[in-house]
């Protein structure tokens, strides 16, 4: 699932995040599971990433960077 992480866009449905890869090989990887709900909203700041969940809480996953190398499944053009 691509999610918009502009901290202003909010999610459209319930997922369950391991990782955030960007477009350019790089990934966040989680130290654990991340819910999201409807409506939370992703940035990143001081190059982590933010959830602001809808109640206005601030959540600062815990995680490291990471390169991204290769294609992945279901990524092929």
């Amino acid at each position: 699932m691509r999610l918009i992480a502009d901290g202003a866009t909010p999610t459209s449905r319930l997922a369950l995040v391991e990782d955030f890869e960007t477009d350019n090989g790089y990934a966040f990887e989680l130290a654990r599971l991340l819910f999201l709900a409807v409506g939370d909203r992703i940035g990143f700041e001081d190059g982590k990433p933010v959830v602001v969940r809808l109640s206005g809480e601030r959540l600062v996953p815990v995680g490291g960077w990471s390169t991204r190398c290769g294609i992945r499944a279901g990524r092929r053009r």
